[in-house]
């Protein structure tokens, strides 16, 4: 159970005081609960043995009002707890977008997306709730039966056993109501995957129309969904029968236990004393009943408080595992690229690069080309610092890339992808993400140099014209050319281009290319491509097979000789003559 706090509030340093005080007050509830009724055991007395009914309407009210406090209280510690909650809710969900702009990038090629929301909402929800009715139920199911048994033995030895053999059954039939603990793990587990599956099927709900496609198609889903529902009966099954057993001996009191409870707890010679201890041990017996309960879903809540930072504290370390360590240094001395001897794989035993050496001197421009697989990709992004290699070092300017500081590779180093990235929000923005600290002109003459005039004259906001939902929708080349500009304001030394011009229509493309040349002046360029032509005129072509430099050189040296890239380029024409025939 402690652990459970010490997992809980570790994500709230500065709240723990709410902690504290919701279990005091909690505290202070019971002993007004049970307070109530050793003052109405009292009364009893005075009225039942010594037939005294002088200030019943004072003891009444004594009564009531410690009872009626003693739920003020209780309601006063619920809604401190659920602050807590609030703030447990939200520093947890901050953790996880912070551990997201963090992550390596092998943690999102490994873990799905709707996991990953599902680990973060899902159980960041799922404490909040915890702490707001753990503490103080937690409180109450502790100190309250303590108190009534206190209370019944002070009455009288006899009630006071006949509660506590209540009691001790009770909580045997409570330890075989909760299940087993495995089996909930296996059902919660089953309800997280059922979720994450749920997600990925919405998010494609457009191709499943399409093509007319069923829900039995997707058998991953399917059998979520089975899952899902036969632990979830499962486990209901096997609380079934000790919960119907427990509601019995509490609700069917009357019924079975009140002939031997009145033989037991006072001689026939004396009903007074026996109607006065059997009242109690029906007032005492419900709040009993009510804090049993509260033990059972303390017990749960503790349960699945674990479960819930279990997971996220996991989801939270494999977003870190595998990410590179960097360094210091904050400069790059020059932008030579060197690769030595790298290995390097997404999944164990299963490599995407093996001993890959080469040296890329700077300020030149270069393309990777080969199939898909082949290795282009992961290349510049190992060049980047994206992902850990296995063995071997990658050096920039001479050095390895993990002696830089995480900036000095981000300010160094631009992208540009197939898929342009940009915001809702307006241009201006999106092109100032790269430069914070750029002038407006700075901004600007990034959007001219890469073409974006066109662009910006079609509104009348201009480069203040917002983009996406609540904004215009640009064309696919549209939106490249602004994030053309986006790099180039960025003035990195190194340009990477994610075959950056491969779903660009011809209406786009010489402006695109134009917008490339002022990118690429003066910088070291490394192109992925797989529209051949566009590469004709780098200094230098790298082959790639299966993770091997098989061939390089220029478009005219491989062109001139049997290569590999010259057989390429050759089925690309006869590909760019293909016709649809009538």
């Amino acid at each position: 159970m402690f652990d459970v706090y010490k997992k809980l509030l570790h994500y709230v340093p500065r709240e723990r005081y709410l902690a504290y005080l919701a279990l005091f007050f909690s505290a202070l509830s019971s002993f007004f609960t049970v307070g109530g009724y050793f003052y109405l055991n009292r009364f009893l007395e005075r009225l039942i043995l010594q037939k005294d009914g002088s200030g019943a309407g004072r003891a009444a009210l004594l009564i009531a009002g410690m009872l009626a406090l003693s739920s003020l209280i209780y309601v006063t510690a619920v809604l401190i707890s659920h602050v807590l909650g609030f703030r447990l809710e939200t520093n947890l969900r901050k953790r996880g977008i912070d551990g997201l702009t963090d992550a390596s990038f092998r943690f999102f090629d490994l873990t799905p997306s709707g996991k990953t929301r599902k680990i973060i909402d899902d159980n960041a929800a799922q404490t909040h709730m915890i702490v707001a009715h753990l503490i103080p139920d937690n409180t109450g199911a502790l100190i309250t039966p303590l108190l009534l048994l206190f209370l019944a033995y002070l009455i009288s030895p006899r009630l006071g056993i006949t509660l506590t053999l209540v009691f001790l059954l009770s909580l045997l039939l409570l330890y075989l109501m909760m299940g087993n603990k495995n089996f909930m793990e296996i059902y919660q587990n089953s309800l997280e995957k059922l979720s994450a599956e749920t997600v990925e099927y919405v998010r494609g709900i457009q191709v499943i129309k399409i093509f007319g496609a069923d829900l039995d198609s997707f058998k991953s889903l399917s059998r979520a969904i089975q899952d899902y529902a036969r632990y979830a009966y499962e486990y209901s099954k096997s609380c079934k029968k000790p919960y119907v057993l427990f509601q019995l001996i509490f609700f069917g009191l009357v019924l079975f236990l009140i002939p031997p409870i009145s033989l037991f707890i006072a001689p026939s010679s004396d009903p007074g004393r026996l109607a006065s201890e059997l009242i109690m041990l029906f007032f005492l017996g419900g709040t009993l009943f009510n804090s049993i309960m509260k033990i059972m879903y303390v017990s749960q809540h503790a349960f699945e408080g674990k479960y819930a930072v279990n997971r996220l504290e996991e989801l939270y370390a494999s977003m870190q595992k595998d990410k590179i360590s960097f360094g210091k240094e904050e400069s790059f001395p020059h932008c030579d690229i060197d690769f030595e001897e790298v290995d390097f794989s997404y999944l164990e035993g299963r490599p995407v690069l093996e001993k890959l050496s080469f040296h890329l001197p700077e300020k030149k421009i270069y393309a990777l080309l080969g199939d898909s697989g082949s290795g282009k990709s992961t290349i510049v992004k190992l060049i980047s610092g994206f992902y850990k290699i296995n063995g071997g070092c990658i050096r920039i300017g001479g050095r390895p890339i993990e002696s830089y500081s995480e900036r000095a590779l981000s300010e160094n180093i631009s992208f540009v992808f197939q898929d342009a990235r940009l915001f809702k929000m307006s241009i201006y923005d999106n092109v100032s993400l790269a430069r914070r600290d750029a002038k407006r002109e700075e901004v600007l003459e990034a959007l001219h140099l890469a073409g974006c005039d066109s662009i910006l004259d079609k509104f009348r906001e201009r480069e203040n014209t917002l983009i996406g939902s609540k904004g215009v929708y640009l064309s696919g080349g549209e939106k490249q050319r602004i994030s053309i500009a986006r790099a180039i304001l960025k003035k990195s030394r190194i340009v990477i281009l994610d075959e950056a011009s491969a779903a660009v229509d011809p209406e786009n493309e010489h402006e695109l290319q134009l917008a490339f040349s002022h990118l690429m002046k003066g910088r070291t360029v490394i192109m992925i491509a797989h529209r051949l032509s566009s590469i004709r005129n780098v200094d230098e072509i790298l082959v790639l097979e299966k993770g091997r430099i098989i061939e390089r050189g220029s478009d005219r040296v491989l062109m001139a000789k049997d290569s590999r890239y010259r057989r390429l380029q050759e089925l690309y024409g006869r590909a760019n003559e293909w016709r649809v025939e009538g």
